[in-house]
């Protein structure tokens, strides 16, 4: 989709997401090696009663998701900024995940391209919203 086809308010919902135990051990062996996200059996006593998914892996998720929506395909030039990153509630192993994406701001940058911000909102299977954050993109006009 090109920048001058987006309107303002569009919302996209993604497809969904399981966490397994496994991929978050992964993930935080690489990028967040804290006990919470890798020691079960001192997680099990902390606050969260379990490992939960660094903030970054719930984060990367919810971009994948909405990459994986193919909204601006070949129209997406490259992102540009990220701001307000929030993370709201813990990801637990087991948790299933989607996104709503919601249109909130444009700004035409020349003829060829402008900037297209979206509101990306993070659920569980529960419906708790686990992170929210501003991502915005610059997309062929």
């Amino acid at each position: 989709m090109k920048f001058d086809e987006m309107k303002l308010g569009n919302i996209y919902k993604t497809k969904s997401y399981k966490v397994t135990r496994e991929k978050v051990i992964e993930f935080a062996k690489e990028f967040d090696p804290q006990y919470l996200h890798l020691d079960e059996e001192k997680a099990k006593k902390g606050r969260f009663k379990d490992i939960i998914a660094p903030g970054t892996h719930t984060l990367s998720i919810s971009m994948k998701l909405w990459i994986e929506c193919d909204v601006f395909g070949e129209d997406l030039i490259a992102g540009v900024g990220m701001k307000q990153v929030k993370f709201i509630k813990p990801v637990y192993p087991g948790d299933e995940l989607h996104v709503f994406a919601e249109a909130t701001e444009k700004i035409k940058k020349n003829e060829e391209a402008g900037i297209i911000t979206l509101l990306l909102s993070t659920y569980n299977h529960k419906d708790e919203k686990v992170l929210e954050t501003e991502v915005s993109a610059l997309i062929s006009a």
